[in-house]
């Protein structure tokens, strides 16, 4: 079983928000995901989506969108992105969800001998975009993974693998400690995915801190491919 791990998709099926707005790069670039997703994955691997995965406002707009997926192999399992506002009500997305697609909401699931906890993240201090309105979230997020490791100590047994997928980078340009990052550390992750960053700045697509793996994988970062991560 191998684990796959992509973010950022922005897509728009039932919404007029084209990202090739944003750069020649976007052109097509639903399509340049299918593509490598279908060549790479086999139908027992495991893909993690990262947020933002729809620019759909109402939870059906979004959900036409997570359906897109459903032809292509693999366990899906996604967090939420500061951009998906149709995800409203964790219960009506799980009951609306396709077979062997996973939301995770401040807890975990189980797929083989891998523990995936997730909760969305913030914008974390020594950003360059974190401000003192900022800091509510930035605690509220960090009492969401609390809860999710509460999760993770019910389940987790000798052998398991722990894999953090959040939206958010938990830590800054210079990888200095965050509230996320202890939480990883204490309740020893293995490795964590994150997404929300695009553009020309330089952030590593993989680096590692206090011996936890940590992968961006912003599709547009990683060229439209998936990252695998085991």
């Amino acid at each position: 079983m191998k684990v796959f791990a992509i973010s950022d998709l922005h897509l728009s099926g039932m919404s007029d928000k084209p990202m090739d707005v944003f750069g020649a790069e976007w052109e097509g670039h639903f399509e340049k995901i299918k593509r490598d997703w279908r060549e790479r994955v086999e139908d027992g691997d495991i893909v993690l989506l990262g947020g933002d995965t729809s620019w759909g406002m109402k939870l059906e707009e979004g959900m036409f969108d997570v359906a897109s997926l459903k032809e292509l192999p693999g366990e899906k399992v996604f967090v939420r992105g500061n951009h998906d506002y149709w995800w409203s009500g964790i219960s009506r997305i799980r009951e609306s969800a396709p077979p062997r697609f996973h939301f995770l909401q401040n807890d975990c699931v189980r797929i083989g001998n891998f523990l995936i906890a997730g909760s969305r993240g913030w914008t974390v201090p020594g950003s360059a975009d974190f401000t003192e309105h900022d800091m509510r979230l930035y605690l509220r997020e960090a009492e969401r993974f609390r809860l999710a490791f509460k999760e993770v100590e019910k389940v987790r047994k000798d052998g398991d693998k722990l894999i953090v997928l959040l939206h958010f980078p938990p830590f800054n340009v210079k990888k200095e400690d965050t509230l996320f990052t202890e939480l990883f550390e204490e309740n020893r992750a293995d490795m964590v995915v994150f997404g929300h960053l695009h553009g020309a700045g330089f952030f590593p697509l993989k680096s590692e801190k206090a011996g936890i793996c940590y992968f961006l994988t912003s599709c547009d970062k990683t060229h439209f491919a998936l990252t695998q991560i085991i």
